[in-house]
Order: C-alpha cells, then sequence, then structure tokens
C-alpha cells in the first residue's frame, strides 16, 4: 500500500510477487503466507520500489511518516478526488487534513481482528447493526474484498465480550450523533479498539425509512433520543427520493449468478472492466456496468458514470457497495461465481466479454444476461410520509406546479403533488404529426382567408388539448404560454430540402416549403421573431390560441370542472409590447362573457376565472419590471433564456463544447443551467421580484425554467419571494421536498 499510493509504483508490479509466493506456500490467502515468505516477498517489494522510482526504500520512520502526510495531501488534487468533489457538489477550496494516530494491530495473532459496522442496516433502513470482519487481518483486507468476510453473528459466536460491547458502543454513537454511524474497529488480542467513525451513507430507501422511524423513536433504554420532523426532512436529499422512483425489472430472466444485494435498483447497460474503458463508453452514450474483481477509490471515475456495479468479491461493507449505496447505483458484490479473466467474465460455460450487455437487480443480488423490460416502481410509505411532512412545511409559503403540455402528463403531475400547471407549451401541440401539416398551411397561406382556414383547423384541436389539461387540473391554476418558438422550427430543415432538390428534385409543395424555411431563416432565432413578437406580426395566432382555450375552458366548466386559467404572454421586453398583448387577450375574453353559459343541464355556467401575465426572460424585462408590472397579474421566470442572455451564453453550443472546462479550470463553479447563477441571473430575479412587487403588490410570483426542480435553486426562488415554481413531472417530489427544506433554512437563517 505504501508503494503505491505513497510512492506512486503502479499497483500491478506488487500484484506478480505475492500470487507467486501464495502459489509456492500453496494458499489462497495473504494472512496464511508463513513469516518466512513475507519476508522474501518484503525484499522482493523492495526491489520493486527500487526499480520503478530508483530509490531505496526508506527505513526511517520519520521518513516514512512525512511521506505519508505528503502523500494525503497530495491526493486532494488527484483526478479521483476532484472527479469525486465534481460528483458530490464539495468545493475544491476546502482541502484535507491528516490524522497520525498509533495504530493497533488486528494482524497480530488469531485473538486479533479487524472490521467495519454499521449501526443500521444501509441499504434497507432496518434497525437492526451489520458489519464485516476478518481474524488476523488489516482494515484494508476487509473495505478492499480480497477475502471473504463474516459478518456480526459470526463475531458473536466468536468474541462474545466484544460483540457486546461493540453493540452498546453503537447505540453510544447514535445517541450522540442523533443518526445511523459507519464505524471501523480492530480487536487486538481480544480488546475492541474503535478507529473512527462517521455518519453512513445509506440508499433512497434506507434514508427515508431511517428518517421516518428517527422521528418515532431513535433509540431506546438509556440510550433513549429522536429527531423533529424538521432535522428529517434535512436529511433527505434529492438523490434519496430520486433512487426509489427508479424503474424496476418487469419480469426476470433467469439469473446466471447472484451476489450480495449491495445497493438497490434495475440496471442494464454493456460490460467493462476498468474505470478508464467505462468512463470512455460512457462520454460515447452508451449505459455502463462496470464489472470489477473489486473497486478501490481509483476507480471512482469509472463508478461515477456506470448505472451498475459488479463485483466478484467484496461484501456488504466492501468500498463498491458503500460507494454504491451513497450515489443510489444499483449494485451486487461478492458473485464469487464470476470469473474475471482480463475483458471477459465467466459464470461456468457462459462467457460474457466487453461491450454485452447485462441486467443487475441490486435489491436481490442477481445478475442476468441481455437487456430486461424496466416497469414503473411503487415508492415505499416512508416516501409518502416525508413528502406530506413536507407538505405541512410549506403550505401557503411555496407552491409546486408542474410543466406539462398534455392532459396525460397533467394527471401524472396531479398524482406526484402538483398544485397546478406552470408552463404548458403549446407549440408541443403543433408539432404532432397530424398537426404539423395545418401549421405549415398556416404558414404558406397566401391569403388572409387561406391562414384564417388553417387557423381554424388549428383552433378545434388545440380546444381538446386544452380541455384534457384543464379537466385533469380541475380547481388548480393552468398556466398556458401562448406560441413561442420561431416559425422555421415548423418547416423542413433548409439543407435537407436542398439536398433533395439538387438529387431527386422537390414537389410543388415542397418547393412552397422550400421558400418559406428561407423567408422564415434567422441567423440567431433564439433572439429572432419569436415570442410575442411572433403575435404582433401575426395577431390572428394568439387571438385564435386564447378562443381555443376559453372554449376548452367553458367547455370542462359545462361539464361540473372548475377550470382555473392563466394566459402567459412570452418575451415581452417593454411595458408598450405587454400592453398590446394583453388587449388581444382582453378582445376575445370581451367576446366570451357575452355570450350567453349554460351547463348540460340547463342552469347557468359559472365563468371561468381568467388572468393574464409575461414571462420574464430577458435582462430588460427584470430591470423594467415595475414597468411590466402595470399590465400583468403575474409573472413566470424563464430562468433558461434569462441564463443563456445574462451570461451571452448558446446553450445548446457552450454546454457540449466550453461548459466542462469551464468547470474543470473552475471558471463556473457549477453548470448555469442546471443550478442558477445566484449573484448574476439569481440577482435579477430577486430585482424582477422587488420590483414588480413594488408597482403591484398582489403580483403573483413563479419560475417555470428547469432551475425549477432544482434543489438549490429552488432556495433563492423561496428568498426571493416567489409564489410557486414548476418543474417536470418527475421532478415534483423532489421539488417538494427542497421547497420544505428552503423554508426550514430560511427561519435557520432568520433566528442568527
Amino acid at each position: 500500500m505504501y508503494g503505491r499510493i505513497v510512492l506512486g509504483v503502479d499497483g500491478h508490479h506488487f500484484e506478480h510477487p505475492l500470487e507467486q509466493a501464495k502459489a509456492a506456500a500453496g494458499t489462497k490467502n495473504d494472512a496464511d503466507l508463513p513469516a518466512s515468505k513475507l519476508r522474501e516477498l518484503s525484499e522482493q517489494y523492495k526491489a520493486v520500489v527500487k526499480r520503478e522510482t530508483g530509490k531505496d526504500f526508506p527505513q526511517e520512520p520519520a521518513k516514512q511518516l512525512r511521506g505519508a502526510i505528503e502523500a494525503v495531501f497530495r491526493s486532494w488534487n488527484g483526478a479521483r478526488a476532484i472527479a469525486y468533489r465534481v460528483r458530490e457538489k464539495i468545493s475544491h477550496d476546502l482541502g484535507t487534513a491528516v490524522n497520525v494516530q498509533a495504530m493497533v494491530f488486528g494482524n497480530r495473532n488469531s485473538q486479533s481482528g479487524t472490521g467495519v459496522g454499521f449501526t443500521r442496516n444501509a441499504a434497507t433502513g432496518e434497525n437492526k447493526p451489520y458489519g464485516d470482519y476478518l481474524i488476523n487481518a488489516q482494515g484494508e483486507d476487509v473495505v478492499a474484498g480480497i477475502r471473504n468476510t463474516e459478518d456480526l453473528d459470526a463475531l458473536k459466536r466468536q468474541f462474545s465480550g466484544v460483540h457486546a460491547q461493540l453493540l452498546e458502543i453503537f447505540a453510544r454513537l447514535e445517541r450522540h450523533y442523533k443518526d445511523m454511524c459507519d464505524t471501523e474497529f480492530t480487536i487486538e488480542d481480544g480488546k475492541l479498539w474503535m478507529l473512527q467513525t462517521r455518519v453512513g451513507k445509506r440508499t433512497g430507501a434506507a434514508a427515508l425509512r431511517m428518517a421516518v422511524e428517527m422521528v418515532k423513536n431513535g433509540g431506546t433504554g438509556k440510550y433513549k433520543w429522536k429527531i423533529s420532523k424538521k432535522e428529517a426532512l434535512m436529511r433527505i436529499t434529492a438523490d434519496h427520493l430520486d433512487s426509489v422512483l427508479h424503474p424496476q425489472f418487469a419480469n426476470k430472466s433467469k439469473a446466471i449468478a447472484k451476489g450480495l444485494a449491495a445497493s438497490p435498483g434495475a440496471a442494464v447497460g454493456k460490460v467493462y472492466f476498468t474505470a478508464d474503458d467505462a468512463e470512455a463508453a460512457a462520454k460515447s452514450g452508451e449505459a455502463v456496468i462496470l464489472v470489477r474483481n473489486e473497486t478501490s477509490p481509483e476507480d471512482v471515475h469509472g463508478m461515477m458514470v456506470a448505472k451498475g456495479i459488479l463485483t466478484a468479491r467484496g461484501g456488504l461493507v466492501s468500498h463498491a457497495a458503500v460507494v454504491a449505496r451513497g450515489w443510489g447505483t444499483p449494485a451486487v458484490v461478492g458473485a464469487d461465481a464470476v470469473k474475471i479473466d482480463g475483458k471477459q467474465f465467466s459464470v461456468g460455460d457462459t462467457v460474457v466479454r466487453e461491450g454485452d450487455t447485462i441486467s443487475l437487480d441490486g435489491a436481490t443480488g442477481e445478475i442476468m444476461l441481455g437487456a430486461l423490460a424496466m416497469a414503473g416502481s411503487k415508492p415505499p410509505a416512508e416516501f409518502h410520509t416525508i413528502l406530506k411532512w413536507a407538505d405541512e412545511i410549506r403550505k401557503g409559503k411555496l407552491n409546486v406546479r408542474a410543466n406539462a403540455d398534455t392532459g396525460d402528463d397533467s394527471k401524472v403531475a396531479r398524482d406526484f403533488g402538483a398544485e397546478g400547471i406552470g408552463l404548458c407549451r403549446t407549440e408541443h401541440m403543433f408539432l404532432a404529426p397530424d398537426r404539423l401539416p395545418v401549421v405549415r398551411r398556416m404558414i404558406l397561406a397566401a391569403t388572409a382567408a387561406e391562414e384564417a382556414a388553417a387557423l381554424e383547423e388549428l383552433r378545434a384541436v388545440q380546444k381538446e388539448d386544452f380541455a384534457a389539461i384543464l379537466r385533469a387540473m380541475t380547481g388548480l391554476p393552468v398556466t398556458v404560454r401562448l406560441l413561442d418558438p420561431p416559425l422555421h422550427e415548423f418547416l423542413p430543415r433548409v439543407d435537407e430540402l436542398e439536398i433533395k432538390a439538387a438529387t431527386g428534385g422537390l414537389s410543388a409543395e415542397e418547393k412552397q416549403l422550400l421558400k418559406a424555411a428561407h423567408a422564415w431563416a434567422e441567423v440567431n432565432p433564439m433572439l429572432g421573431t419569436r415570442g410575442v413578437r411572433l403575435g404582433v406580426i401575426k395577431p390572428g395566432l394568439y387571438a385564435m390560441q386564447v378562443q381555443a382555450l376559453m372554449e376548452a375552458a367553458d367547455q370542462v366548466a359545462g361539464e361540473g370542472y372548475q377550470p382555473v386559467v392563466e394566459v402567459m404572454i412570452p418575451l415581452t421586453v417593454t411595458d408598450d409590447e405587454l400592453a398590446l398583448a394583453r388587449s388581444w387577450v382582453e378582445g376575445v375574453l370581451r367576446d366570451f362573457a357575452a355570450r350567453p353559459r349554460t351547463t348540460p343541464s340547463g342552469k347557468k355556467a359559472k365563468r371561468p376565472q381568467v388572468t393574464i401575465g409575461t414571462m420574464i426572460e430577458t435582462p430588460r424585462a427584470a430591470i423594467r419590471a415595475d414597468e411590466l408590472a402595470a399590465h400583468a397579474d403575474f409573472f413566470s421566470f424563464g430562468t433558461n433564456d434569462l441564463t443563456q442572455m445574462t451570461f451571452g451564453f448558446s446553450r445548446d453550443d457552450v454546454e457540449s463544447r466550453m461548459m466542462p472546462a469551464y468547470l474543470e479550470a473552475g471558471l463556473l463553479k457549477r453548470n448555469p443551467f442546471e443550478t442558477i447563477d445566484q449573484t448574476g441571473v439569481g440577482e435579477l430575479v430577486e430585482m424582477a421580484a422587488k420590483r414588480g412587487r413594488k408597482a403591484k403588490r398582489k403580483l403573483k410570483l413563479g419560475v417555470c425554467g428547469e432551475h425549477g426542480g432544482d434543489p438549490e435553486s429552488i432556495g433563492l426562488f423561496y428568498r426571493a419571494g416567489l409564489d410557486y415554481v414548476s418543474c417536470s413531472p418527475y421532478r415534483i417530489p423532489i421539488a417538494r421536498l427542497a421547497a420544505a427544506q428552503a423554508i426550514i433554512g430560511g427561519a435557520k437563517s432568520d433566528t442568527k
């Protein structure tokens, strides 16, 4: 270990002499080598160090200690450590510390040993200590999975007094930390020594179960303790919730092998046998299963990108198991039937080669050939308990809505706890195969009559789309954004049509489409003719959409539903623009107000509630929010475009080219499209919220960009005074939790 970690010698240089020594001694385990062979091996290792480094192995203890300390400091800037910090969102500026402590020897004799123990089950959350240990061994032997370990029940049989003492220490540690602890211990000549402890990593299901049970009753007897609901909520992460929503296998084929169920979840991917190969395959877009004899910290970059992890050796406290549980990655460890040979593994007569696809079930430990079909998962009861507590905290303070464009998506969103639709993108309704030709007829229309005919067809289909959403969200607000993207997005690509023209010729309609594509093409479409600007050029387009929306609202109201409609104008930058757009909407509303409304039973129907607002997507709109507020009932921050325009970034270009380099160089701490830029874009949000509310005290504020589902960004939105966040349906549970955590965190800050 010293030669590899401190002196930088590749570990494989030490493997060959070790395997030769074990073969000569007729043993499989390192610990069974006689003292004479260990002396010979020591001399061989010194020769390896001399050959690979050009220097003698240091003999003075002080030099060895200094080398070890320096190695720890150097490790902070190692590629693996940097990759881990990026994955865990840990600052690169913290640095690391070194503890120097006297060593006790678990490999002294047969009355000695070493182990790793958890005060509760880190995989399931069960309130039952578990762990692994080895007799006559060092701690690295347990974690590395080099030898088959024994569990704590075996420890009770072999060292009953030590086992009882260990369980009492576990109870004391839990009372102190008020949490599940991960411990390392050594037994030397029958005496128990505790080496270290920390709050243990756990799977999502385990985190939920522990949090709920610790609110009810953390400990018992003289070690009795519990935590509050707020403390429980602060312990759950987005990854914890995400992991219990992962799909499971619909049906299983026969397993070729079975190991230990180290981290639950279903994983399908192509097999790779080194961390470097796994990383490269993942970068090319492949789903990867990393297969190793055992893993070590040197493999972390491959583990990070793997959909699943399989090891032939190791126990439930091995490196692979602990890391996989912490990241929510499905893992099977200790599958001793798996025999790895270079870039393939075999189980009996079955051979699996690099690039072959396998399926892993981390909940059962089963390994299956091929790609098995997935099905939706059923979250545990604790999932719903945690979210119920979160809703109690955030009620009336920060609502959570969904971005949804269909009735089916709206139903899913409501099932996940959405309190409305924060963004319905009407352009998605136009892209359906049966609607696209109609949209193109509207674009190609040579006369007002042709355009009106196409708009009438679109009105009919949009009405049905809106009605499905309003039914699913009865009684809850539905924010409908009028058409936003430029019209060229509904036309074929110019280059494709030109290639066809050059090779096979175009039909009359295709010639028209090519002409229109040229006419509507823009150098920078994100800043071009889109949003409200489209409405100015084609006022009938927005009028048609509002008419379809109001007809849908009328229809579902007559059916007994309670539609709550919010019409949102996209990309306004001046108050005159918004005033004009509002007048279009109000004109349609006046026409509807004049119509009689009755239910199927003949009773007078209630008029749908309708408000009109705008998106804040540009720096100018944020700066002049007080002027826009005069014509708006609500603001919704489109933080995706606001980020692009504030940074001057084209997202499609920078994320694939320069973003990785900027993050690696520390020029950006976070990808601003994933987590909102607090001091730039975030400050614009806060400014617009403050100025808008100053002009109109009851102005409703929300956010509908992707940041609406990011926990860190939600904290800023709460501090800025927003009324709601909106995100994709499957991010709603995370947003509900994050909103409660932001409120709890804000309350703590207020009391400091």
